[in-house]
């Protein structure tokens, strides 16, 4: 398949285009697992629509297993800042985030979380995500994520990529 160029309306998320590999990932799930380190890559596509699509792969630092992995497609509204993310987890989570870019930082919020009905505790209740491209070129994610067994927001992922592929 060839690629298409990406579309005139991506311009405020151009930035995100490439593949980016976490140098420095670190987790923590409130009270219920020890802080974490681990991999993570994402990807960001075009197939010259106005959305990028999206994919995330986590992996155990030491060990190399598998972890958690979602996708999606991050859209904005074209000739506006607003941006959606549709992402669907491979835990039986689905979500919809929204939100805006303003320069190279981008916020974003559930507005919908589905879950399968048999999917282990804790139960996701929201999701914010900040992506920040640094002032080095590199790209940073904080993650807050709220729960049935904490409900408010709290820090989940703190991740430091550098990408990979253009």
């Amino acid at each position: 398949m060839n690629p298409k160029p990406a579309h005139a309306a991506l311009e405020p998320i151009k930035f995100l285009l490439g593949t980016w590999r976490s140098i420095s990932a670190h987790g923590k799930f409130a009270e219920r697992v020890a802080p974490f380190v681990y991999c993570e890559q994402l990807e960001f596509t075009t197939c010259g629509q106005p959305m990028l699509n999206y994919t995330s792969t986590s992996w155990h630092a030491v060990d190399k297993y598998p972890m958690h992995m979602e996708t999606g497609f991050m859209r904005i509204i074209p000739n506006t800042n607003n941006v959606n993310l549709f992402l669907a987890h491979n835990f039986g989570l689905t979500t919809i985030e929204e939100g805006f870019v303003a320069e190279t930082s981008l916020k974003l919020k559930s507005t919908s979380v589905s879950r399968s009905p048999n999917v282990k505790t804790p139960k996701v209740l929201g999701i914010e995500r900040n992506l920040t491209l640094l002032d080095d070129g590199k790209l940073q994610l904080v993650l807050y994520m709220s729960t049935n067994e904490v409900p408010e927001m709290t820090q989940h992922l703190a991740v430091i990529y550098e990408k990979v592929i253009e």
